[in-house]
């Protein structure tokens, strides 16, 4: 009741000041830092579901089906290629 009485209202008297600014400040640069994450993982899983969509490569020419890899692969082709260009 002595605010009251002394000409003054509560509510006039509150202000934010520098303390509330840097809070405001602080959640919207962890709010952009959080948005910069999010984009990039969101990217990965988007590369991965559409690498996951692709269509298969084609089989290679073992007996079993099976597509080689690695360098055993590159060489084969590299065979391949040198073979029919030289013939």
């Amino acid at each position: 009741m002595t605010l009251l009485a002394a000409g003054q209202s509560a509510a006039s008297s509150a202000a934010p000041g520098a303390l509330g600014f840097l809070v405001v400040a602080g959640l919207g640069l962890a709010v952009f830092f959080l948005f910069r994450s999010m984009t990039k993982h969101l990217r990965k899983v988007r590369l991965a579901a559409e690498s996951e969509a692709a269509p298969p490569a084609k089989a290679g020419s073992g007996a079993s089906g099976r597509v080689s890899t690695g360098a055993a692969a590159t060489d084969a082709a590299a065979n391949k290629e040198t073979g029919s260009q030289g013939s």
